[in-house]
This record gives structure tokens, C-alpha cells and sequence, in this order.
């Protein structure tokens, strides 16, 4: 067995970002940037009012001053003349900044009398003024790679950008195994359950911006699964669920390797999720995942979400730990890195009770994954701890 850590670098080594395509903004919503994106204007593009009120020379911006209203400069609509001394001109939050004018007076410090304005004596600081190419100018850049967040599609959108280069969505055929299993909806008979692990894996691979083929289960032959890996065939990244043990019906490393699969791994040394193999397939990656439901989560959190986040032109790295203080004392671990369910409560880190690794209810109920090291000792209320947001 190999430590989890090990098992992150050989999975890295096999993966490699997969093409790029050109996509409109419209569609690049959580798509990963793959080269840099400059504006093509300056925002805002002129000098622009902060708020609603008037704009004047500031140097004329006494209290009780008086002024002349000349003109309206709105949103879309400039005013085309120029302050002079004396002067005013209406204008709205967004609006160009009027020729000569290079304050604006808000509406409440301002008394009006028909065409004529008075400030009032309580005046503010001002200018309220926002100047031309304060957000960004041309040329400014949004640097790949980068998962593009609905800020960044506005930033784009802003930027006068209408299409952006991006990582293509890494295609992933998704198989689970086993003759015990049927899909939710159907009858199970007396010796079958319902397979769950492809719904809650097709569900994290999408939302990290991948495509899922969900492909049918495949039986417990060497046949069935034969027919079911021709099916994944144009995949980027194959995943099988269940049937990576050492059980006379666990075959599915023997028939990929016969298809000639090249394994770089197998066994972690973790729980839950120790029957944890991968290698190359073809043109493709693949990760033999273990089949009980709670160990095909987390080792999908652990390793495939990552092993996704790398095809996608982001950093290879492995998922960012954080730390919180014990909200209840837990026992000594032992062999292997384990993986608890557990709860953040009041600033706190509570392991659940039942740790089994086929209580999907369990995992339900989780917000983090508390880290046991190999070998650690018993922890005691207080002690700080190293977790994995769920």
C-alpha cells in the first residue's frame, strides 16, 4: 500500500489538461480559463458621477452658494455643453461627467428654486466623481488559469469581451459494477441493492465542470464489463465503481488490464477507500474506485476531484486542508489515514458516531472529513485537528 499523498503524485504524473476550444461568455460559466484575456476598453470610459446631485467646478463649492441649472446629464445621454463659472448640470449616478466640471454636489446638500440651485452648509467632502479607467484600463488582463466565477463573467462582459479560451470539458465515462446492483425506481430482487455511488460521483464530477456518460452497469463477467469499457471508449477519464478488490468476482482489474490498461497503483493506505487503483487506458485515465458508498465519495473527493482540477488546466494539488479545535475527545488511530465523518458545530470539530463506510446517511449528515495520521494518538477536547471541507 501506498500513502495517499503517494497516490495524489503517481495520479498527477498520469493526467495531463486536456484541449481547449473558444467558448461565447455566455457559456463559460465555472469553465477554466486557459490563456489570459486583456480589456478591450477602459472602465468606466469617461469620467463619471458617483451619485445623484450636481456637478460643478469644485472650487466654486461653497456653502450657500448659488448656481445656475444649464442642462441634464443622465445614464447614456451626456450633456454636450460646458460649466462654466456659476454653473451647474443635473446629473444621475453612471452619467458623463459635464466639460468643466469636476465635482458633484449631491441632491441632498442642494436646495432647489426652479433653474436655480443653493448648497446647503453642511457640505460633504465630495467629488463623488469616478474617474475614467479607475476599475481598468485597456490592455489590463485576467490571467489563466482561473475557473471563471459569475464576478469574472461580469469583469468580462465588462471588458468588452464577448468570447473566451478555455479548457475543454474532460469527458468522463462513469461505470458502475457489481450484479447486486439496479437503478433507483427499479425492483431490486432479495439479493440486490440500489446503486447510488454513480448518482453522488456523476453529481461532484459536474459540478467541477466535466461531462458524465453514465454508462450501464456492468455485470459481474468478464464479458459484461468488456462490452461496458467499449462504450467508454473517446473518454478523457474512466471510473469504475466497485470490483477493484481481490474477490473471485472483483475483475475489474484483470479484464482492463487484458484491454491494456497500465496500472501505476493500487491499495492506499487509507479508510475508508483502501481498494484504490489507477493507470492509463488507451488515451484515457483510469480510476478504479472501491464500491462500498461511503468509500467511493470520499476517495472521489480525494483523488478524482483533484485528478479533474489538473485536466482542467488548474494546479495539481491536493485538496486544500483546514483546521478547527476537538468538540469531543476521540480515541488513538491506527495503520492507515483516516477519513471520519464529521461535523462543524459552534467553531468546533465533532467525528459522528458511526463511522461504517456504507452508511451513505452518515455521510449525508457531514460537513468535513476530520483527518486521523497514521499512528496518531488519542486526541482530547481543545486539540487542534486537520479536516477537508465537504
Amino acid at each position: 500500500m501506498i500513502s495517499v499523498p503517494e497516490a495524489l503524485g503517481h495520479l498527477f504524473d498520469l493526467v495531463t489538461p486536456v484541449g481547449t476550444e473558444t467558448v461565447p461568455l455566455i457559456d463559460a460559466a465555472n469553465r477554466v480559463l486557459c490563456a489570459d484575456v486583456s480589456a478591450r476598453r477602459d472602465q468606466p470610459p469617461f469620467d463619471s458621477s458617483a451619485m445623484d446631485g450636481y456637478a460643478l467646478k469644485s472650487a466654486e463649492a461653497e456653502p450657500d452658494a448659488m448656481f445656475q441649472v444649464i442642462g441634464e446629464s443622465a445614464a447614456g445621454s451626456r450633456f454636450e455643453g460646458t460649466v462654466g463659472a456659476g454653473q451647474a448640470v443635473r446629473i444621475f449616478t453612471g452619467a458623463p461627467m459635464p466639460a468643466g466640471a469636476d465635482r458633484v454636489v449631491i441632491q441632498e446638500d442642494v436646495h432647489v428654486s426652479c433653474r436655480m440651485i443653493t448648497l446647503d452648509k453642511g457640505l460633504d467632502d465630495g467629488p463623488h466623481v469616478r474617474p475614467a479607467g479607475a476599475d481598468f484600463r485597456v490592455g489590463d488582463t485576467i490571467a489563466a488559469p482561473r475557473r471563471l466565477s459569475d464576478a469574472d463573467l461580469a469583469l468580462l462582459a465588462s471588458m468588452n469581451v464577448p468570447d473566451v479560451p478555455v479548457y475543454r470539458k474532460p469527458v468522463v465515462a462513469l461505470i458502475a459494477t457489481g450484479d447486486e446492483l439496479v437503478m433507483p425506481g427499479d425492483t431490486p430482487g432479495p439479493d440486490q441493492i440500489i446503486a447510488s455511488n454513480m448518482f453522488g460521483l456523476k453529481a461532484m464530477i459536474e459540478a467541477e465542470g466535466a461531462t458524465v456518460r453514465m454508462l450501464p452497469i456492468a455485470a459481474d463477467t468478464e464479458s459484461s464489463l468488456k462490452q461496458v469499457f467499449a462504450l467508454a471508449e473517446g473518454a478523457d477519464l474512466i471510473v469504475t465503481i466497485g470490483g477493484a478488490s481481490v474477490g473471485d468476482y472483483d475483475l475489474v482489474g484483470p479484464v482492463a488490464a487484458e484491454l491494456g490498461m497500465e496500472q501505476s497503483f493500487y491499495k492506499v493506505a487509507m479508510r475508508p477507500g483502501k481498494p484504490l487503483m489507477a493507470g492509463r487506458f488507451g488515451a484515457a485515465v483510469m480510476i478504479g474506485l472501491p464500491g462500498n458508498p461511503v468509500s467511493a465519495m470520499v476517495c472521489g473527493r480525494l483523488f478524482l476531484v483533484p485528478a479533474l482540477r489538473a485536466m482542467m488546466g488548474l494546479p495539481a494539488a491536493a485538496p486544500a486542508r483546514q483546521t478547527a479545535p476537538l468538540g469531543a475527545a476521540i480515541p488513538a488511530n491506527g495503520p492507515r489515514e483516516h477519513y471520519m465523518r464529521a461535523q462543524i458545530r459552534d467553531g468546533a470539530i465533532y467525528a459522528l458516531p458511526r463511522q461504517d463506510s456504507s452508511l451513505l446517511s452518515v455521510l449525508s449528515q457531514s460537513h468535513a472529513l476530520l483527518i486521523r495520521p497514521v499512528g496518531d494518538g488519542p486526541r482530547e477536547v481543545g486539540e487542534i485537528v486537520e479536516y477537508l471541507q465537504m
